[in-house]
């Protein structure tokens, strides 16, 4: 074989694995996270995103490839002073991602120490308002403030600020020493309010349950003397009714009597005797106080009156053991003028109403 050939042909196989490999070397696959900035002869030409792409050999090159995930920055404790001039340390973290490649690849040469700049200055300016028991308690106000502020400085870099987190915010040395001797103050005073409070409690519950009580036992008091009056008043009611059906029983068994004795139709003489036999028994000496009925003179002419009956009644041998004897009678009539002279002086020592006269008579 000719030698100039097998030169050429050596020629031509290296020539075509060298366009072979530069054929491939310019086919690209972008992938889902990322995207590539591309340059043709030195100036900005296009944005790969995800696929397969192609550049022309030796006047396209690829600049730069950017992430599109969320990138989180946790930066170093930075010095910063409050309103009542305290220095302390806070550190914080932020969390952004790209929006704009291309923006993100021209706008800023580094985006990271762009990032921390912004961050510090906010940070200061933010903590400058405020005072340190503003600054230990309002960790949500200065995340928000610093994320707005953030996110407005970096929209020129493609930049999108979506958190920002105060990680750590340490005072110095005897702040802290003082924050918590005034911590554990705080938590005795704590202490002593819960102590009285649950005293106070103990006590109200304990009173409470003192006058419940007495108020239980007051009410059973009450209940037990309303129940004793009821009984007692029942036992009186029953006592009054006894009394006045016993009433009712003389009453009807006087006006029985009175009944018969109308009945009988007694004369005069034998109503002069049992008058004067009544009388008879209330000047017995027992009572304090007697009635003499005005017609006190006629007793005599019925007392005469009564012995001529006694001595006009004929004997009579079935009615003989019944019928009182002439001496009796006459005793009879004795004591009754005893008992008229007696009441008379006693009421002529007194002056008394011509029809009736009340005289004191010392019991026995």
């Amino acid at each position: 074989m000719n030698p100039g050939i097998v030169v050429l042909i050596v020629f031509l196989c290296i020539l075509f694995l060298f366009l072979l490999i530069l054929l491939l070397s310019c086919i690209k696959v972008v992938r889902q996270t990322e995207n590539y900035i591309v340059e043709r002869l030195g100036a900005y030409h296009a944005t790969w995103d995800v696929g397969i792409h192609m550049k022309a050999p030796f006047i396209d090159r690829i600049v730069k490839k950017v992430s599109l995930k969320e990138q989180i920055y946790d930066f170093p404790p930075q010095p910063v002073i409050t309103k009542d001039n305290v220095t302390m340390q806070i550190d914080t973290v932020v969390f952004c991602y790209v929006t704009d490649p291309k923006l993100y690849t021209y706008g800023v040469a580094d985006p990271l120490a762009g990032i921390q700049a912004l961050s510090t200055t906010t940070l200061r300016n933010i903590i400058g308002d405020l005072d340190l028991d503003s600054t230990l308690t309002s960790r949500d106000i200065i995340n928000e403030k610093m994320r707005k502020i953030l996110d407005e400085a970096t929209d020129p870099w493609g930049i999108k600020v979506t958190r920002v987190e105060v990680k750590n915010i340490l005072p110095p040395r005897d702040i802290q020493e003082a924050m918590e001797k005034q911590m554990r103050a705080e938590r005795e005073k704590r202490e002593k309010i819960l102590i009285a409070e649950g005293e106070k409690t103990s006590a109200i519950t304990i009173a409470e349950g003192n006058k419940e009580a007495r108020i239980l036992n007051a009410e059973a008091a009450k209940q037990e003397k309303i129940r004793q009056a009821e009984a007692e008043a029942e036992a009186i009611l029953k006592v009054k009714k006894a009394q006045a059906d016993g009433e009712i029983m003389i009453r009807e068994a006087e006006a029985k009597g009175i009944q018969m004795i109308n009945d009988a139709h007694p004369s005069q003489e034998v109503l002069a005797l049992k008058g004067m036999e009544a009388m008879k028994a209330v000047a017995d000496g027992k009572a304090t106080k007697i009635v003499v009925p005005s017609n006190l003179q006629d007793l005599t002419s019925y007392l005469v009156t009564a012995k001529s009956v006694w001595q006009d009644v004929p004997e009579a041998p079935e009615e003989k053991p019944e019928k009182p004897s002439t001496d009796e009678t006459k005793a009879m009539v004795q004591d009754g003028q005893k008992s008229i002279a007696k009441i008379d002086r006693k009421t002529n020592r007194q002056s008394a109403n011509p029809d009736h006269v009340y005289a004191e008579h010392p019991a026995k």
